[in-house]
């Protein structure tokens, strides 16, 4: 996956042409990370959308575009990830309530809250 980071990172910073110079193929591309990357940021964010749009182009193609087009700028962000879902799904089965409302249980109960929640439901299961 780290190939993938490095025509993010050329893109954003070294505007190194890795498909020109050889280090890397065209199919070591993949266009829906670049444009998730790309799009966590207000001045990539069009050119990340114009590439969604035009999803058919080749993979050398979107590259150059968005090589030549993103000025150069150090651009950095955390990836998103998704939550702790086995907690998630815990709350919602022990109090009855939907995703949204077990997010905002997680932000009130203590670890110890979640360890007496976690005994009562894997009790329940036993049985």
């Amino acid at each position: 996956m780290s190939g993938v980071f490095d025509f993010v990172n050329a893109i954003n910073f070294t505007k190194k042409d890795l498909i020109a110079e050889e280090q890397m193929s065209s199919k070591d591309y993949v266009p829906f990370v670049v444009n998730r990357s790309l799009s966590y940021f207000t001045d990539t964010l069009l050119y990340a959308n114009e590439m969604n749009m035009y999803r058919d182009l080749d993979n050398d193609l979107q590259f150059r575009f968005l090589l030549n087009s993103i000025r150069p700028k150090k651009r950095f962000s955390k990836w998103a990830k998704t939550e702790n879902t086995d907690v998630l799904d815990l709350l919602t089965q022990y109090f009855e309530c939907s995703l949204p409302k077990a997010k905002e249980y997680l932000t009130l109960l203590t670890e110890e809250q979640l360890d007496a929640i976690r005994e009562c439901v894997t009790k329940g299961k036993e049985q």
